[in-house]
């Protein structure tokens, strides 16, 4: 594989506070030669401040959902390969546009995508002061072990690397928050292998407020369709999930 292997893909939504230090960060990555930032309809300077910090900047007209932004990215990725007459595809390096200066730990994901023993990585992180998502997190978990057998740690990671492969043989991804759970059962029933991995991330934590439940809950609906729509039982979709919870 080519030593320049990586593209970075940042799906971001009104970041501008952050997407400077998170794309500087991620560029300086062993490999990396290219970031890519999807602006998916900021009401902000999310995409001036990413260009400005050296990312080529894809820009959605309105809020899409973060699996269109990955899937706008990697689709920018493939047409600047196109252009360059490029051998082999670059991997595809998807990571939250808050991580900041913690970017830049990125490398460890890549490198078992790079070796061929994985078709995808997931970054699993250190404890996040403030964060607290469990039910949603249980559900995702519980809906992937029981539709492909895997055990994932951190099922909602949104910073995960893939081969082209790999991410294609996901398409289309699963909509709004349900992306990462629909990747993980998608890859796997691909017949690509899914190697966790510690990677000192930092990144914003959702709060306890009425905005931050009202989040908690759009991630709940979306992992639920996902796990429907990819036929998990029945004992795990919204219903009765919330009952088996409960204890009814």
């Amino acid at each position: 594989m080519e030593t320049s292997d990586l593209a970075v893909i940042v799906p971001a939504f009104d970041e501008e506070a952050r997407i400077a230090s998170t794309v500087e960060a991620a560029a300086k990555v062993a490999g990396v030669d290219l970031v890519v930032v999807v602006d998916d309809g900021s009401a902000d300077a999310t995409a001036r401040v990413a260009r400005e910090a050296g990312a080529i900047v894809v820009r959605h007209g309105r809020n899409r959902g973060k699996a269109a932004a990955m899937e706008s990215g990697a689709a920018a990725v493939a047409a600047i390969e196109a252009r360059e007459g490029r051998a082999e595809p670059r991997l595809l390096l998807f990571l939250d546009g808050d991580l900041e200066g913690t970017a830049g730990n990125a490398a460890p994901l890549a490198e078992p995508v790079r070796s061929g023993t994985a078709g995808m990585t997931i970054a699993t992180l250190p404890p996040q002061p403030g964060g607290g998502h469990g039910f949603v997190v249980r559900l995702a978990r519980d809906g992937i072990r029981s539709a492909v057998g895997f055990e994932a740690h951190q099922p909602l990671s949104g910073q995960r690397c893939l081969s082209r492969a790999a991410f294609e043989a996901a398409l289309p991804l699963a909509r709004g928050f349900g992306v990462e759970t629909g990747l993980t059962i998608d890859v796997l029933r691909a017949g690509f292998r899914i190697s966790e991995v510690e990677v000192e991330f930092r990144h914003r934590v959702t709060g306890a407020d009425l905005a931050g439940q009202l989040h908690r809950a759009r991630q709940y609906r979306d992992v639920a369709l996902a796990l429907a729509a990819r036929r998990v039982p029945a004992a795990l979709r919204p219903a009765t999930w919330r009952a088996r919870q409960a204890g009814r």
